[in-house]
């Protein structure tokens, strides 16, 4: 599996591809994109609890668009501190604090000023005053060394350069004994270069 890009790969264009992209979800979560988005597919698709996200604002589900169902993996424990890499709108981190409550807290981080704001809204409307949206980067986490009990990320290291650096972020933020639940996208074949070099590509 390859961990870094291509050292040509133009990094700065792909991280502001990246947030177009998702800015564009979080104004405009209905219209036309080529992944899937919102909680009927999150729930038909990927396993989610319809009534768990029947519980969130909507103005946080309908831009989801997550590619798979990390809480799955394993519960949330009660009085955990729980990182959300990529949050989004804040589908997984305000379930994520549903589940840690009380006495737990979750930390949402995120590079898109639209899905930071549509989290934080979405937490003040559930009356979480325990998730925290913190403007960041996968590969420089603005969390404390072995601060966080579980780490959470839904279709986001894909997008990320360099992956060696996001997973060395998680091992550092970690408790010993914490916990990794993602949902990602993975190929199992080496892809040429030509695709490797391919902004397009990485973004979609």
């Amino acid at each position: 599996m390859t961990l870094s890009c291509p050292v040509d790969l133009d990094v700065a264009r792909l991280r502001h591809e990246v947030r177009a992209m998702y800015a564009r979800v979080a104004t405009s979560p209905d219209g036309e994109f080529h992944f899937h988005r919102g909680p009927a597919y999150a729930a038909r698709v990927l396993g989610y609890d319809a009534g768990e996200l029947a519980s969130l604002p909507d103005s946080v589900t309908a831009s989801f668009a997550g590619v798979g169902n990390p809480h799955a993996i394993g519960p949330m424990p009660h009085g955990a501190a729980v990182l959300d890499i990529g949050c989004g709108a804040g589908t997984d981190l305000l379930l994520a604090a549903g589940k840690v409550a009380p006495g737990g807290r979750a930390i949402g981080v995120d590079m898109t000023d639209g899905m930071m704001q549509r989290a934080r809204d979405g937490a003040r409307q559930c009356g979480f005053d325990h998730v925290e949206v913190r403007a960041g980067d996968a590969t420089a986490l603005p969390a404390e060394d072995g601060s966080i009990d579980v780490v959470i990320s839904n279709g986001v290291i894909n997008l990320v350069p360099d992956k060696a650096a996001v997973f060395d972020e998680i091992a550092r933020v970690l408790k010993p004994g914490g916990r990794l639940q993602i949902a990602d996208i993975v190929i199992g074949v080496d892809l040429p270069e030509s695709a490797k070099r391919d902004i397009d590509l990485w973004t979609g």
